[in-house]
């Protein structure tokens, strides 16, 4: 805790003494200047403080080059420093790295940006840090907030020709002693201040036009993308019918090949059927035939069997031929044997050829049951071979149908966006069209009222010339009269009757005065008239421009930000020497009660009284802001949007 307290004070003076020297010499420092490198002599004490050792075949290793070099993978902007770092030939040792990347990224004024980036990604410096260590802690977000007022800053810094391997990193105290007794107290104060603020608006500033570059980037992207889904739709649509024309053409072939192979199935059972019932008949004709064969066989092995008990007959009668008896029988007896051996022969010749027939017709059945073998075999074969193709058929048919959904599918999800798509544009030019036949209507309105002035200015422009007129006719009747007396005076007798006369004119001119007044009262009405006329089209004009006022939303945004900006530059930035107590609940200032700025106002607070967060303009994520501004600023929100 102590090492951390005192290389954040070193941090804060170093810094100090480096603005302050920078003011002096014009804001421009070469890498020879000695507050410049007792400046990164500290950074480097800092970025060391609990560094983890990683042990290696070589020996034990402790450079800070490595968090540095995860900047690279977390912000693509820094991959330029990481390859010019690795392209110097002079640097051989990763401290070296490390001090040329440092150099790098303080003349991109960019050092605190990447510093945040890595602090704000901690799960990943745990791997090169103690949990204590300065990094991981409060005091290097404090650090990197003052390293913003770095960027005020030109360093034009050579690393060509310089020794960064064997540089030895010692703290001159020396340094900050001289500075401090020269600086005045007041001068410091107020110079501090002042960059502070300035500082703080310019970081502001940076991150209001990052925000907008941000903003401008989705919108390209939006177009790019909505423009690649047109593309994508109309190539789907292409393909889709492509693939239904492909469909349709399988369909029909498929159609075909099932006509093809129910016909040539319905003529392959039907000739199989005939097949068989002639085999059946054939089979028939054969057994009855074997049978007839069976029975003469059984009969001529019956004739064999007497014809040899005849032999032993014929032996016996040989031997007593001597007697007469026997004689005599033996004659009987071989009168029968020759009619028997005559008939055996007949019977024998007919039975041979009878079997020469039946052996033939019998080999004639083999040979005609061996080839409706074969091409029982060969239609069997040619049915496996039509069912396969039917199945493959069918499994292509399942292929494409498939396919045919999952297009269908993305087809109807690409429409669904597509439609999503043009309703809003839809919606944006209708209500755009509204806007126009508003303004046109307006005008119309504007012009008609302004053609009903003129034609109310031309009537009563004729009616005054009528009454001029008729006044000019009255004065002559006057002047006529008047003669008219002077020249009657002589005559009273004859003047009173003329009076008379005249007082009858005098009516009627007070009649004619009558209607004069009449006609004033008309002139007061029609210019009543006018002036409703007058209000109606300022009604207009009114409604004109809040139409312009809804059309210029962007502008008003922008004069939002810029009235933000002009706000913010109004509150300075409280350093955390010169508050001891809350602002808020006057309570002081310890070791378990911790300091917090508020990001809105500037002014120190302690954890409770500035326990809310809200996105401010200047920040794209919420932030710390204290209980007053976050009530006003949720008070501005919820008026902005009424």
């Amino acid at each position: 805790m102590e090492e951390r307290a005192n290389l954040m004070n070193m941090m804060k003076l170093s810094i100090k003494i480096l603005i302050q020297s920078a003011l002096s010499l014009g804001r421009t420092l070469d890498s020879d200047f000695p507050p410049l490198q007792q400046f990164f002599v500290v950074l480097e004490h800092c970025l060391k403080h609990g560094l983890k050792v990683k042990k290696t075949f070589i020996g034990q290793n402790k450079s800070f080059f490595g968090p540095l070099e995860l900047v690279e993978k977390l912000c693509p902007e820094a991959s330029d420093i990481a390859t010019s770092v690795k392209n110097l030939p002079e640097l051989k040792t990763a401290v070296g790295r490390g001090r040329a990347w440092l150099y790098l990224a303080l003349m991109q004024k960019k050092l605190a940006d990447y510093l945040k980036v890595l602090l704000d990604h901690k799960h990943l410096l745990s791997e090169f840090y103690e949990p204590d260590a300065l990094m991981m802690e409060e005091e290097g977000a404090v650090i990197v907030g003052l390293l913003v007022g770095l960027n005020v800053i030109d360093a034009n810094l050579c690393l060509k020709g310089e020794d960064l391997d064997s540089q030895v990193g010692v703290i001159d105290f020396s340094l900050y002693l001289k500075e401090t007794q020269d600086s005045d107290g007041k001068q410091d104060g107020g110079i501090t201040a002042v960059l502070d603020q300035k500082h703080y608006v310019e970081e502001l500033n940076r991150h209001l036009s990052c925000t907008v570059a941000d903003l401008q980037n989705k919108i390209d992207c939006l177009e790019k993308t909505n423009s690649k889904l047109q593309e994508e739709l109309a190539a789907a649509t292409d393909r889709i019918g492509s693939l239904q024309e492909e469909q349709q053409q399988l369909k029909q072939q498929n159609e075909l090949i099932r006509e093809r192979s129910e016909k040539s199935v319905e003529v392959t059972k039907e000739d199989t059927k005939v097949e068989l019932d002639t085999y059946k008949q054939s089979r028939q004709g054969l057994d009855e035939m074997y049978s007839d064969v069976w029975k003469q066989l059984k009969e001529e092995k019956k004739i064999r069997l007497l014809f040899k008990i005849h032999r032993a007959i014929a032996k016996i009668t040989g031997i007593i031929a001597e007697t007469q008896f026997v004689y005599g029988v033996f004659w009987v007896l071989s009168l029968t044997y020759g009619y028997v051996a005559v008939t055996r022969n007949s019977l024998c010749k007919e039975l041979e050829k009878e079997l020469e027939l039946q052996i033939g017709m019998k080999t004639e059945m083999e040979i005609a049951m061996k080839l409706l073998e074969k091409d029982t075999h060969e239609k069997q074969d040619t049915l496996v071979a039509l069912r396969q193709q039917l199945e493959e058929v069918k499994a292509i048919n399942l292929q494409m149908f498939h396919k045919s959904q999952n297009a269908e599918c993305s087809l109807q999800q690409k429409t669904e966006a597509i439609s999503s798509f043009e309703g809003k544009t839809n919606e944006m030019m209708s209500s755009m069209k509204r806007m126009e036949e508003r303004l046109q209507q307006a005008e119309k309105a504007r012009q008609a009222a302004e053609e009903r002035c003129n034609k109310m200015k031309q009537e009563l422009a004729g009616r005054l010339d009528l009454c001029r007129q008729q006044m000019a006719q009255l004065d002559s009747k006057c002047s006529t009269l008047e003669k008219e007396l002077k020249s009657e005076k002589e005559q009273r007798q004859t003047l009173q009757k003329e009076l008379h006369q005249e007082k009858d004119a005098t009516t009627l001119l007070k009649t004619e005065l009558q209607q004069m007044e009449g006609l004033k009262k008309e002139l007061r009405k029609l210019q009543d008239e006018k002036q409703q006329l007058k209000k109606v089209r300022e009604e207009q004009e009114q409604a004109l421009q809040e139409m312009g006022l809804h059309l210029s939303q962007s502008k008003l945004k922008m004069e939002d930000i810029k009235e933000v900006n002009k706000a913010l530059k109004g509150h300075t930035w409280l350093k955390d020497d010169e508050a001891t107590h809350c602002k808020q609940c006057k309570k002081e200032f310890s070791i378990s009660r911790r300091k917090h700025h508020c990001r809105n106002c500037g002014d120190i607070f302690c954890n409770t009284c500035s326990s809310n967060e809200l996105a401010l303009p200047s920040y794209p994520k919420p932030v710390r802001v204290c209980d007053n501004c976050h009530t006003l600023l949720l008070q501005q929100c919820s008026s902005n949007s009424s």
